[in-house]
């Protein structure tokens, strides 16, 4: 995984605005209706090659295909795991259940958007039964993406799937956990094997704490917590951890947020996940001020530390002082700047047809996030940046 050796590089943090059309034909085969999946197979390459220039004319140095051939980051995975159906039912969050005005506008935001609530539950014993399309995403980045400095592909962690794909099949939460966390590593295995970096999204350590684990105190949640960390330490077991990077979040939404747990009381579970690097929130505003937090949860001198600064839920887009200056601070917290690289909070199209951010402005928000960039690296390496 490179480091900014000598400036301060630029990533996010994965999935990336689909096309209009090829939003429709994956949530009408999400639905379960008969498409034609050719015409699918050409939207997904010409969308991920629009992806990929975009990225590259933005100033990112470390991109991927923004999962334009999948309908959302975790529920795509009945294309390789057997075991799925039916509706999970899941439980609303807390924030949605204060203010449900506010859940009453989101529904009417995104009516069309892919199963988010609803997405299918584990009805039997989930096994890994297909790794063609891994395999093709796997190429066609290596294909197109030739001029990003770096690889990424994303796969969602086992605690993930197991939060908002329902058990309804294995004796316990712990069972399911696990058995998702050895399916799941062939897919895993396929990302590392095809020379991609390979990023766990992992929004469940931060954001289940007010939603699939609302029920519980906070020292419960953290004991599910380290629960969910070993199950990414098992699926990803064999992989070099410089070749792993994990993302957080408290959810990928413009709702209060009041509930969300503080960074400080997760980061020594995150710390134990075998991973190179950790991409984490910082850019919204119930999080920008956390870099408190690793002060006195010091990062892990064998990881680099990807923290947000774009906000991914809102049109604002940020001047480059203000990303410049968050990365200074990052950088005065790790206390090293070649372990610092830019990122985004969380994905810009994490469900298809669920955007918060328009389109054009996605590519606004990340060449800001480039010209902080070079502003801050101008800062801490002078004129050799």
């Amino acid at each position: 995984m490179l480091m900014s050796s000598d400036r301060i590089l630029v990533t996010h943090v994965g999935s990336l605005p689909r096309p209009d059309a090829l939003s429709d034909l994956l949530i009408r085969q999400e639905a379960g209706e008969a498409i034609d999946t050719a015409e699918l197979a050409r939207q997904v390459e010409r969308a991920t090659a629009q992806v990929i220039d975009k990225q590259v004319d933005a100033g990112a140095d470390v991109g991927n295909d923004g999962e334009q051939s999948r309908v959302g980051f975790q529920t795509y995975v009945p294309r390789c795991l057997c075991g799925f159906g039916g509706e999970s039912q899941r439980p609303p969050a807390r924030d949605q259940l204060r203010f449900p005005s506010y859940a009453r506008q989101t529904a009417a935001r995104f009516p069309h958007s892919a199963r988010v609530t609803n997405a299918p539950a584990a009805l039997s014993e989930v096994r890994y039964v297909n790794s063609a399309p891994i395999e093709e995403d796997a190429a066609r980045l290596k294909r197109l993406g030739g001029r990003f400095r770096e690889c990424f592909m994303t796969a969602p962690s086992p605690g993930i799937v197991a939060t908002t794909m329902l058990n309804q099949h294995y004796d316990s939460h712990e069972a399911y956990l696990m058995a998702l966390a050895e399916a799941l590593s062939h897919e895993y295995r396929a990302i590392h094997d095809a020379g991609l970096v390979l990023q766990i999204d992992s929004p469940d350590l931060a954001m289940e704490r007010h939603r699939f684990f609302g029920h519980l105190d906070d020292a419960a949640f953290l004991r599910q917590l380290e629960l969910h960390v070993a199950a990414i330490n098992l699926g990803i077991e064999g992989i070099p951890r410089d070749q792993v990077r994990l993302h957080v979040c408290w959810g990928n939404n413009d709702g209060p947020h009041i509930y969300d747990i503080a960074m400080a009381s997760i980061l020594p579970a995150l710390y134990r996940a075998n991973v190179g690097a950790l991409s984490i929130e910082f850019a919204n505003p119930r999080h920008q001020h956390e870099y408190a937090a690793l002060r006195d949860n010091k990062l892990p001198a064998h990881m680099l530390l990807i923290p947000g600064v774009l906000d991914t839920t809102t049109n604002f887009v940020e001047h480059p002082e203000v990303v410049a200056r968050r990365l200074e601070e990052a950088v005065a917290v790790v206390g090293d700047r070649e372990r610092v690289i830019a990122g985004t909070d969380c994905g810009f199209g994490t469900f298809a047809g669920r955007e918060y951010v328009a389109e054009e402005i996605v590519w606004e928000k990340l060449a800001a996030a480039a010209e902080g960039a070079r502003i801050a690296s101008r800062r801490l390496w002078g004129a050799a940046a």
